[in-house]
């Protein structure tokens, strides 16, 4: 099947008619029919059968669609690729991170650059770290910063910084000498915590230390991100338990903080494409990040 045609087929699937197709497609409408014509006739069977006006894919059609649909996908990434690709000259420091990474300190980084280097355009992009990585091989970024490892070959892994899950609860939970020492895991047993669903390594496995407690955490609110976590415990709704730059937000004056007592480091990345250089403008923003977050990880 000619690529024309798999952009044709795709095309009346979008739109359902041919007329649509042939605008979506900047062709005649006429030249859409006869390529139509001509796809039916090399494949041997019908794509599209008329009713009411309107063309609906046969039942050989529908079993097609999954497929071309992938094609199609694969075409508008590759598009976006070779678009990217010219236009990495004008953006010398185009950054993802993740949400909780936003809040601060990804920010202070680049105004601390932008203060050294004043010329430097400037591209950030907040996407959590499946979509992350997709965006740096895409070139539509090229560099990304994460808590999780995200396992990529194809992608450079560089760790910046290490630092301890923290257990945040509402202002006067805990008294200035319990502030002092780690929290064990155990003392959540039966304690109000929000919930968090965040289908990441850090998410699943905290979720597994905390389903051995009996009794168990009771979890009325259940959220997505750690962002919203910081924000309920702050109005008094519960515990919960969150990456140490979240703990952090707003300088930590909102919520009351400790560490974990877990044997397990919150991990942060710095990742990029083998195949791109860091040029010194992004060797520079990555030493400022390290800096930064060293600092902030040393703060109570």
């Amino acid at each position: 099947m000619r690529l024309r045609y798999i952009e044709l087929f795709h095309a009346v699937l979008t739109t359902g008619s041919l007329t649509g197709a042939a605008n979506l497609l900047n062709i005649s409408q006429p030249a859409a029919s006869k390529a139509l014509q001509q796809a039916e006739q090399q494949l041997g069977f019908a794509l599209f059968s008329r009713v009411r006006g309107r063309l609906l894919p046969t039942e050989q059609a529908l079993l097609l669609r999954q497929r071309i649909e992938k094609i199609i996908q694969e075409l508008n990434e590759l598009q976006r690729l070779t678009a990217n690709m010219s236009l990495t000259d004008s953006c010398p420091l185009r950054v993802t991170c993740t949400p909780a990474l936003a809040q601060s300190l990804v920010p202070d980084a680049v105004t601390l650059l932008r203060k050294i280097f004043p010329g430097t355009s400037v591209e950030l992009f907040t996407q959590h770290s499946a979509v992350m990585c997709e965006s740096l091989l895409l070139h539509e970024t090229d560099i990304g910063l994460t808590l999780q490892d995200t396992g990529r070959q194809n992608l450079c892994r560089e760790p910046l910084c290490r630092g301890q899950v923290m257990v945040i609860a509402p202002p006067d939970w805990w008294s200035v000498a319990e502030l002092k020492r780690p929290l064990p895991i155990t003392a959540l047993a039966g304690q109000p915590m929000i919930g968090i669903a965040v289908q990441d390594a850090l998410g699943n496995m905290l979720q597994s230390h905390l389903a051995q407690l009996s009794p168990a955490p009771r979890t009325p609110v259940r959220v997505q991100t750690y962002q919203l976590a910081h924000s309920l415990v702050a109005q008094g709704e519960g515990l919960a338990l969150v990456d140490p730059f979240t703990a952090r937000r707003d300088g930590g004056k909102a919520v009351q903080m400790r560490p974990l007592d877990l044997r397990m480091d919150v991990v942060l990345y710095a990742i990029y494409r083998p195949d791109s250089p860091l040029n010194a403008v992004q060797k520079r923003f990555l030493g400022l990040v390290r800096q930064l977050a060293q600092r902030l990880l040393a703060t109570v």
